[in-house]
């Protein structure tokens, strides 16, 4: 049904290949049927080589292009995945900020994805109204590392070299922890508790929740009580999906690999950045996130650059919960305009062509409404307020666009948290990327199969094409079933 032979093209330019490291060179693409075959199978690379010997299969290996039993060795699939998970010197960086001069790197990976988006789309299961429409949500997905956990406090200067002279410096002790000396010939080159082999990984302890609004959760946190969450040692998928809410599928649009325990904001901004790139006819409604992408450079990104609305969840600061500070900023813990008298200003409406939303006071304060702060040495109801006033018929009315009043960024949103359209919407994006999670944890990938960061990326990433592909196969056999022909 899909004729692969476009991407050796990406291929070819990403390995720059001109021998197979085996016996002799090798297809790109019969290499790259091959990884999807081990992939989608839930397979290591011994086990793949010797199904791709068996008789039984083959038929896949000639589909796969390999012939007269002329098969790979595992170094050949090693150095493939190596070569084609590593930049390219070429590649330029991408700036996300040219104040701040952040510049993150180019993943040259995502034409691979691109062009499975792109045989969706020739497929005809893509609504144009969705496609017109989008809804997008960036999330991380952590990877554990092929190599075990030695030490959490791991960093690049683990991996330098070290002399008398020149004294390794050790980040565990930093942490007051025992860490280690380095003065044993094992730790010469590097550091005996770091692993050479993924030089990458990095730890993170994960203690997120899926559900926020969990009504079992404690409204204060136990002073003994740990907190639950999750150790993981390794890398960090980022991906940018698409989400039909017509069809109920969504796609993979673009991604990025990090350590485990990078920030994933910048990267975030860089993909949003690069969706005209791949997809100029792609029209975005909204982006979904949770509050790991609530910073200014996504939300100014989301907002000038694709002139979307802002549904990322909000991210918290210790200046919210002070109340007496509402009334003077001008907005609550949760981006709800608030008046200089302690009331909350009431939605009225997103207005797309100006690109705000409108809120107004309604006289709440006439209404018998009980502000939500007290002002000191002010009476309610407030007579002295202007708006307060019969030719003001709704009362104070404000807009807001990219910024509050104040320039704050963090808590502007473009649909009221909590409404009921903000919840479906942001579930909507949500379940999406959780769809892939799950995919992943299915192909066994929660755990990578392979060592280091290139293989690890070009794992990750073809399994992004794989996911795209067998989702479009998912399509056609539905449609076909439900057409009868």
């Amino acid at each position: 049904m899909i004729d692969f032979n476009g991407l050796r093209p990406v291929l070819a330019q990403g390995l720059d290949w001109t021998s197979g490291r085996g016996w002799r060179p090798f297809d790109p693409v019969s290499l790259f049927l091959l990884t999807g075959w081990q992939i989608t199978s839930h397979w290591n690379r011994a086990q793949t080589l010797r199904n791709l010997r068996d008789p039984r299969y083959a038929d896949y290996a000639q589909r796969f292009g390999f012939h007269d039993s002329c098969f790979p060795t595992e170094g050949g699939v090693r150095h493939f995945l190596t070569t084609l998970g590593r930049h390219l010197p070429a590649d330029e960086p991408i700036t996300v900020d040219e104040e701040q001069h952040i510049t993150v790197a180019r993943q040259y990976l995502n034409q691979l994805i691109a062009q499975s988006v792109a045989l969706v789309r020739e497929a005809g299961l893509i609504s144009e109204h969705a496609w017109r429409h989008a809804l997008l949500c960036p999330d991380g997905m952590l990877h554990a590392a092929a190599s075990a956990l030695r030490c959490t406090s791991v960093t690049d200067t683990c991996y330098q070299p070290t002399s008398p002279g020149q004294p390794r410096p050790c980040p565990a002790k930093d942490k007051e922890r025992r860490g280690c000396d380095c003065n044993t010939p094992a730790c010469a080159q590097i550091c005996r508790h770091a692993t050479p082999r993924d030089p990458d990984a990095r730890f993170v302890y994960y203690c997120g929740s899926n559900q926020p609004d969990n009504p079992n959760q404690r409204r204060e946190k136990p002073a003994v009580d740990p907190a639950k969450g999750k150790a993981v040692y390794g890398y960090r998928s980022l991906p940018l999906q698409w989400a039909d809410p017509e069809r109920r599928f969504s796609l993979i649009l673009l991604d990025d690999f990090l350590p485990a325990n990078a920030r994933e904001e910048n990267h975030a901004a860089a993909l949003l950045l690069q969706l005209r790139t791949y997809y100029p006819d792609l029209q975005p409604e909204a982006v979904a996130g949770d509050a790991g992408f609530g910073y200014d450079l996504p939300l100014k990104i989301i907002y000038r650059h694709l002139q979307a609305r802002r549904l990322v969840n909000l991210r918290g600061h210790v200046t919210d919960r002070d109340k007496s500070l509402w009334p003077i900023r001008g907005y609550d813990d949760k981006g709800r305009p608030v008046c200089p008298y302690g009331y909350t200003f009431t939605a009225n409406g997103y207005n797309r062509d100006r690109r705000c939303h409108k809120w107004i006071c309604a006289q709440a304060c006439l209404r018998g409404a009980v502000p939500v702060v007290q002002v000191p040495e002010v009476r309610y109801p407030p007579e002295e307020c202007p708006y307060a006033r019969p030719q003001y018929r709704h009362g104070k009315v404000l807009n807001v666009g990219e910024r509050f009043p104040d320039g704050s960024l963090r808590l502007v949103r473009d649909l009221p948290v909590g409404t009921p359209e903000w919840k479906r919407m942001y579930h909507r994006a949500r379940n999406a990327v959780e769809g892939r999670n799950a995919t992943r944890e299915r192909w066994g990938l929660k755990r990578l199969p392979v060592y280091g960061d290139p293989r690890g990326r070009a794992i990750v990433f073809q399994s992004d094409v794989w996911d795209n592909l067998t989702t479009l196969a998912r399509l056609v056999r539905e449609a076909t079933a439900a057409t009868g022909t």
